[in-house]
């Protein structure tokens, strides 16, 4: 075999199938002198080759001509390794031997099968350690699976290996499925309850038994309220609601005369306590030009009368508490000062021929009163009562009797408990209240200073003869300037000082007659109220 390279045309390793032609066996001495064999990554099995049919010449033609044979490039191998050694030329392309990084620990080779001679591949270099790494050629013929080294058994440890995939599939799934129980149960209590974790927030401790000083506002709440109520009245087409407070054991209770007068004199009254108790109140007494009136009810026990102050020691700035039950909430409680006092008020007039007019010379208070207040108590810091709640100054209608629904503005007034009393202890005793007079009758058109007597009366002159006003002294088309030394500015604020006092009382009055001023005594008479 010609060493070097052939002059011929070059041949085509997997042009043409041919018979296998076996190499000859190496020699023992020449595999024996020989120290190391080819590279590791050199070694294979010989490839098993088939027969190469012979061709066979179409049918027609001519005889056919022998072919020279190819001849091997190279010198026989005598470890039958390809592409140096045998089958040769004629035999199908070997695999692929495709070069691959080799692994830091080596390449591992598999012990070769024992030759006919007893002899094996050489082992490998000392310094190759063992590794699981074999030659992949995606292109060649199907392999054993790569097991890892020291596996007896290839093929038990694949079935091993096949297998453990399931189990932790079927383990990941079991896990997947009991978090998300657990997650929908916690995600479902957290939206139930709000978190994981009950939420409680800092808190001061209930005080048992203790209570608030007795001039604090919840101390002159707590002593009050049982003595006030709500009056339900209805009757002719009218119904209301208002206020009223306990004078007494037997069941006599004060309050405004525009409270109940639209039971007439066939509705119904009912009276409601602070703690919830009801019952029937008929009407005792009521005087339309004070503005009071009471009522009473038959057959409950334990009442307790609410004590009365004095309305003469009370200053400007003291403080009170206004309780009522305004638009029918029960048992309100507001608080203020006294804002003024003998502030001049008329209220009422709805009636047109003012039989309903009253005329109150006032204590003013910011306490906030609303329609349902009227007839409730004013109460010092003592819880004394010293006026009744009875009108507002409404920033929409004036003022009035409740005022306008437009509710508190701060300007509220209550008749002095000193005038309360006296005409309740009228109304329980007699039915019927007596009203201060001077026996005149005023002009109430004249729009100068002062209250002027008119020149004649309703039913007669002007100054009732023999009545008080005529023994002073005085004469028609006199006006009266001041009541004790208080300026007054009209017939109204006349009548209201003078309803402010009781009949038999002796006050001083300044007159202006013909443009010069005289002082007047009178004393005062009396009348029956309506």
């Amino acid at each position: 075999m010609d060493e070097g390279m052939p002059t011929g045309p070059k041949a085509k390793w997997w042009s043409r199938p041919a018979p296998v032609h076996r190499m000859p066996e190496p020699d023992p001495a020449q595999a024996a002198d020989r120290t190391a064999g080819p590279p590791a990554a050199e070694a294979a099995e010989p490839v098993p080759v088939a027969a190469e049919p012979v061709p066979v010449a179409p049918r027609g033609s001519g005889p056919t001509q022998p072919r020279s044979r190819p001849q091997p490039l190279h010198a026989p191998d005598p470890y039958a390794t390809p592409p140096y050694g045998g089958p040769g030329p004629w035999a199908p392309a070997p695999p692929v031997q495709r070069p691959v990084p080799t692994p830091p620990q080596g390449t591992l080779v598999p012990p070769a099968a024992p030759s006919a001679t007893g002899a094996g591949v050489p082992p490998p270099a000392p310094h190759l350690q063992p590794s699981h790494w074999l030659q992949y050629d995606p292109w060649g013929a199907h392999r054993q699976p790569l097991v890892h080294p020291g596996d007896p058994s290839g093929a038990d440890g694949g079935r091993k290996k096949r297998g453990r995939p399931g189990a932790l599939l079927a383990g990941a799934l079991l896990i997947a499925l009991v978090a998300g129980g657990i997650g929908g149960g916690v995600g479902s209590y957290v939206e139930r309850n709000g978190g994981i974790t009950r939420v409680e927030l800092p808190q001061a401790r209930a005080e048992d038994g203790k209570g608030r000083a007795p001039d604090s506002v919840a101390g002159i709440a707590a002593s009050a309220l049982p003595s006030v109520v709500t009056l339900h009245v209805s009757g002719a087409g009218e119904q209301g609601t208002g206020t009223g407070f306990v004078l007494d054991a037997k069941g006599h209770i004060l309050t405004n005369n525009h409270v109940v007068d639209p039971a007439g004199a066939s509705g119904t009254i009912t009276v409601t306590f602070s703690g919830g108790q009801s019952a029937k109140a008929k009407i005792v007494g009521k005087d339309s030009g004070y503005d009071l009136a009471v009522v009473r009810v038959l057959g409950v026990d334990g009442l307790k009368p609410l004590p009365l102050g004095n309305s003469e020691n009370v200053r400007v700035g003291d403080p009170v508490v206004a309780i009522g039950a305004p638009f029918d909430l029960q048992n309100t409680v507001t608080s203020g000062i006294i804002s003024a006092k003998e502030r001049p008020i008329t209220a009422g007039g709805e009636k047109g021929d003012g039989s309903d007019i009253s005329y109150v010379n006032a204590l003013q208070t910011d306490a906030p009163i609303n329609p349902g207040n009227s007839g409730g108590p004013l109460v010092d810091t003592q819880a004394r009562v010293i006026g009744i709640n009875s009108a507002i100054r409404a920033a929409d209608s004036g003022t009035g009797l409740e005022g306008g629904q437009g509710g508190s503005i701060g300007l509220g007034f209550a008749i002095p408990i000193n005038q309360g009393k006296r005409v309740a202890e009228e109304l329980i005793n007699t039915g019927r209240a007596t009203h201060p007079v001077i026996g005149v009758t005023l002009d109430m058109k004249y729009t100068g200073d002062g209250a002027r007597v008119g020149t004649k009366g309703a039913e007669g002159p002007a100054v009732t003869p023999d009545g008080p006003g005529a023994r002073a002294g005085i004469e028609p088309r006199d006006v009266i300037t001041e009541v004790d030394g208080r300026k007054v500015h009209n017939g109204q604020e006349l009548i209201v000082r003078i309803r402010a006092h009781r009949p038999g009382d002796r006050l001083e009055l300044t007159v202006v007659r013909a443009g010069r001023e005289r002082a007047v005594t009178v004393t005062l008479g009396s009348a029956d109220g309506m």
